[in-house]
């Protein structure tokens, strides 16, 4: 059914209707130089990430429930430990995903595994 509201969305586009969508921008530079540039565009349960540029040559993608966004901010809520997925794409390219919807996007351009709140997790020896 996704794939049908997608190709709907698609050629409504043609004839210059827009369905909407939302948009993320992660941004971070270093010395004028993109250390992370991120650009994802959700559309009708469709998701394209891009990976515009990384120092590391990739962005490493960590996508949570929405309802993350509460605990995260320290309202009661529950969030599950573990992310509805965590992908990476590489500087230049992108990626499409169907049937993502109500997430909570975490960005980086270090592989690791953030928490709900994107900050990256306590080193074991820290705990």
């Amino acid at each position: 059914m996704n794939k049908f509201i997608a190709l709907c969305y698609f050629v409504f586009s043609l004839f210059g209707c827009d369905g909407g969508g939302s948009s993320f921008v992660h941004r971070a530079t270093i010395d004028g130089s993109d250390a992370l540039y991120s650009k994802v565009h959700v559309e009708a349960g469709v998701a394209r990430f891009q990976c515009l540029g990384s120092a590391t040559g990739q962005c490493h993608y960590t996508v949570y429930p929405r309802e993350c966004a509460a605990a995260a901010e320290g309202a009661s809520g529950a969030c599950p430990t573990e992310p509805v997925r965590r992908f990476q794409v590489n500087r230049g390219d992108s990626r499409q995903i169907t049937g993502l919807q109500d997430f909570r996007l975490c960005v980086s351009a270090e592989d690791g595994m953030p928490g709900p709140d994107c900050e990256p997790a306590e080193p074991i020896a820290a705990r």
